[in-house]
């Protein structure tokens, strides 16, 4: 499949570091330009672009609307063969115990964020673009450990990507989704760095093993290529059988 996007322009939200660093790479190998965004640490993202062809970074607050919009009005005349909404924040909520600025925080990054890049990405999305969107497991099950806001957000994901599949199909733009089981980044480190809690997440995958970012992007990659042209409106499961 190597060169399968070559020539391809690919915007990749959250993309120093985790999933989002693993999903440019990936890309990357099948011949895209990357636009890498990042939030924060401008380092690790030129950490990402050391290891690309042809990167592009772009800084960007997902949770404010200004910032989508000057970091896509950077983009000048390029045009997006690819979108990829990975950018988001994974943190407890518990009831008794949330406060506002921590609901609108995740709110903010993983719903309204990913609603208000793609809406200003719009015009720049070539016909037969395509869109993937980072859910998650956790927005299919009930999960323990305060994260119900978290599960919240990555359900409303999925329904988004049913929604949009239809709503932008006359362009020929697909829309899918991606939704990981436990997969081992740096967010999910100091989780599953407590030993019975790491174990309780073992059991429970069938395959005998967590997720790896590298198994994430080679799903988002197949999504994004010929090979899935006739899909949209799917929210692919990608947790060795943690949810069946």
């Amino acid at each position: 499949m190597a060169g399968s996007l070559t020539n391809q322009v690919a915007l990749v939200t959250g993309g120093s570091r985790g999933i989002g660093r693993a999903i440019c790479q990936a890309l990357d190998a099948e011949g895209t330009r990357i636009i890498v965004h990042y939030h924060r640490n401008r380092a690790a993202a030129e950490a990402v672009a050391a290891t690309l062809q042809s990167p592009t970074l772009v800084q960007a607050d997902v949770r404010s609307t200004d910032s989508i919009r000057y970091m896509v009005e950077s983009l000048d005349d390029n045009s997006l063969d690819i979108l990829v909404n990975n950018a988001g924040v994974w943190k407890p909520t518990p009831l008794g115990s949330t406060s506002e600025a921590l609901l609108d925080e995740i709110l903010q990054t993983n719903l309204k964020g990913m609603f208000w890049l793609t809406q200003a990405a719009l015009p720049k999305l070539r016909d037969g673009a395509r869109i993937v969107s980072i859910s998650s497991t956790a927005g299919r099950v009930g999960i323990a450990g305060g994260r119900s806001l978290y599960g919240a957000t990555k359900a409303a994901v999925d329904s988004l990507t049913k929604s949009w599949a239809l709503e932008l199909a006359a362009r020929g733009i697909r829309v899918n989704a991606v939704a990981p089981g436990y997969v081992e980044t740096d967010m999910t480190a100091a989780h599953l760095g407590d030993p019975a809690t790491r174990e309780r997440a073992l059991s429970r995958h069938p395959l005998g093993r967590l997720g790896t970012t590298e198994d994430v992007a080679k799903v988002v990659t197949f999504l994004c290529t010929d090979a899935a042209k006739f899909m949209t409106g799917q929210s692919l499961n990608v947790s060795g059988g943690f949810v069946i």
